[in-house]
């Protein structure tokens, strides 16, 4: 199968999907874990020989996707390692943190801001029965993935979903939980994150909760992004991410992932973002976020 390179499609970095999948029920921490990084050590790999034109090699690590399971398999291990016995579901943080803001309250029939409904955009979605989902007198959610796996998810390329008409087809809050990092390319990934603020609207209404934080960016990433990259720390991911016109609102990590709440406040600087070297030593990675 020919490996026909696109520029901005997220779906040019991912592999093609297969029938058989394996029961994610039935895999092991361990296994997960293992077909979670094998697929992102391939799909960076291929990427590399796309860039440096050699298609055959390129095909060839195509194939090796294949025969290990594809999308398919690593969404079944992405959705594992979410299980509520796993400690799973970043929504549940999400969730949280607008309660902390006034955005919402426990109760799901109850609000902080009993008029407003939010419009939620869960891009990369696995799950239509996550935390986010128990409050739909207040969120209104549109999921989206590139192989949806469940009815209420839509199949679509988020670097290919239309720009909104007008502020009744923005959001008020965006999820991306673990999707960045899965964008093969550092263009891409910058790409993607400008492309974000053309989702976001701003309040008018003056319903932001009462800590401000809507529009609001959910923003989840492997820790080792910030801090195992030669070309990425948590400093400069902050930097990038203000200068599109993120503030920060609020930020956790775990052993093995960071989260971050960011409010938009509408102003990019339009500042570029080259490769940077920020660190190096043995056993580090190239995670790279480039901005034109």
């Amino acid at each position: 199968m020919a490996v026909k390179k696109r520029k901005k499609a997220l779906s040019s970095g991912r592999p093609p999907v297969v029938t058989k999948l394996q029961n994610a029920k039935s895999m092991t921490s361990k296994t997960s874990r293992t077909i979670i990084n094998t697929h992102h050590r391939l799909q960076k790999e291929k990427a590399i020989a796309i860039k440096a034109g050699d298609i055959p090699k390129a095909e060839q690590i195509e194939k090796q996707i294949e025969v290990n399971g594809g999308l398919k398999t690593y969404q079944a291990a992405s959705i594992q390692g979410q299980a509520a016995t796993r400690g799973g579901d970043s929504s549940k943080l999400l969730v949280q943190w607008l309660q902390e803001a006034g955005i919402i309250k426990k109760k799901a029939e109850k609000t902080a801001l009993p008029q407003s409904v939010f419009r939620v955009l869960e891009v990369g979605a696995l799950s239509t029965t996550n935390e986010i989902s128990k409050y739909p007198q207040i969120m209104d959610v549109t999921r989206i993935d590139l192989n949806s796996q469940a009815p209420g998810i839509q199949q679509q390329d988020f670097m290919e979903r239309p720009l909104p008409k007008g502020p009744e087809e923005m959001f008020d809050i965006i999820s991306l939980s673990l999707v960045l990092n899965y964008v093969p390319t550092p263009h891409g990934r910058g790409d993607m994150l400008r492309r974000l603020c053309h989702f976001l609207r701003c309040q008018t209404d003056g319903s932001k909760g009462e800590n401000g934080v809507l529009p609001a960016l959910f923003f989840v990433l492997p820790l080792h992004c910030v801090t195992n990259s030669r070309y990425m720390d948590e400093e400069r991911l902050m930097e990038i991410m203000a200068s599109l016109g993120f503030v920060l609102c609020q930020r956790k990590t775990s052993l093995k992932l960071c989260y971050y709440l960011y409010r938009w406040n509408g102003k990019s600087s339009g500042t570029k973002w080259p490769r940077k070297q920020v660190r190096n030593g043995p056993g580090m990675n190239n995670f790279c976020i480039i901005l034109k």
